[in-house]
């Protein structure tokens, strides 16, 4: 976020994207993917998005409610793609390895994010007014010579640090830990490269960090108080014994705990539903002998509804804090309606093809 480094990325893409129309909407998409994976949070994403694009978007023609859908979404991209909190709090609630995770999550994230590409481009061809291209007479003002060269200048760093984090954790050489203070040496490093590193905001960068951190950590003995007093009154039985009454099987349970999930991300924050929602249902699942990878990427799939669903929906409420004037909050919950709708037939592919979660952790010897 400090380094600019998504500005300097949507300049890129949107010359880049020639007069292809959404070119603006998909090139918002792919910062959304560099940025979740070199960030995993979702309020510094949303909010870079929203102040550099959001403007540019309406000032070019494009629909309001897609405006804001496709920032929002991409915004979020970061709870699936690693390194993502969820994933790493999930690995805890599992007893999974973080590093088998993020490579469990790495082709279902993509794939969310090319079902969210197809759907723009599917826009531009039925409904051309809604992602006008970029004018030919700005795309003129960049030779490809220049374009060439600010394209490999601004898409290295990004890479690099992304191969640092996630190569170092998936490739089983350093620990979760350790990987992120890679991630935290290699933003300062990109940061300084980009002539924008001082004091003020190493400590500014620092407090941040903190305070987040101190949140995070608050909630979770928070509901890890919740989850003792719970089992010490047999809750957990309790549970048990109402699944016995569910017909369909270790499917419909599945398909129960996703409703669980998608139904309470309506009105509280993932933390909790992870910590305390997720564990209720865990001893079903593991006496059924369920692929705790697998399921892990199907929570992690559905919790992504979580920060686009109304009325409490994060990613709605930082875009809401940086939106101009002109966007209402209709404007809003009507743009991320069809995004949510994505992230469910995303689900329900992961569902239908497990494969799509599992094997490049067995590729990978994980």
């Amino acid at each position: 976020e400090k380094s600019k480094l998504a500005e300097d990325l949507m300049e890129v893409i949107a010359h880049a994207a020639g007069n292809l129309r959404g070119g603006l909407g998909i090139g918002i998409i792919i910062v959304g993917v560099f940025m979740g994976a070199t960030t995993g949070i979702v309020g510094a994403t949303v909010v870079t998005l929203g102040l550099l694009t959001l403007p540019t978007l309406l000032r070019r023609g494009y629909d309001k409610g897609l405006s804001c859908g496709v920032i929002c979404a991409s915004g979020t991209l970061g709870q699936i793609i690693p390194p993502s909190l969820i994933l790493i709090l999930l690995a805890d609630i599992l007893n999974e390895s973080v590093g088998t995770l993020f490579a469990a999550a790495m082709i279902p994230g993509l794939m969310l994010a090319g079902i969210y590409v197809v759907y723009i481009l599917a826009l531009g061809i039925v409904r051309p007014d809604m992602v006008p291209a970029v004018p030919k007479g700005e795309r003129d003002l960049v030779s490809r010579g220049e374009l060439l060269g600010k394209i490999l200048r601004v898409a290295l760093p990004p890479i690099a640090l992304v191969g640092a984090v996630l190569g170092s954790i998936i490739g089983g050489v350093a620990a979760p830990t350790e990987a992120a203070s890679m991630g935290a040496l290699g933003a300062i490093v990109v940061t300084a490269i980009g002539g924008r590193m001082s004091w003020a905001v190493l400590r500014e960068t620092t407090y941040a960090t903190t305070r987040i951190t101190a949140m995070m950590m608050f909630i979770l003995m928070c509901a890890q108080a919740f989850s003792l007093a719970f089992r010490g009154l047999q809750g957990e039985k309790l549970v048990q014994d109402f699944f016995e009454f569910l017909p369909g099987g270790i499917n419909a349970d599945i398909w129960f705990l996703m409703f669980i999930i998608f139904v309470l991300g309506f009105f509280i924050e993932w933390i909790e539903i992870s910590y305390i929602a997720v564990p209720l249902f865990l001893p079903i699942f593991i006496a059924a002998k369920v692929d705790m990878v697998w399921l892990a990427t199907l929570i992690c799939v559905n919790l992504q509804t979580s920060f686009l669903t109304p009325p409490f929906g994060w990613a709605l409420f930082f875009l809401r804090g940086v939106a101009p004037p002109e966007i209402t909050t209709g404007d809003i919950y009507r743009g991320v309606v069809p995004f949510v709708l994505m992230q469910l037939v995303a689900l329900v592919l992961c569902f239908i093809f497990p494969q799509l979660a599992l094997w490049l952790p067995r590729t990978i010897g994980w």
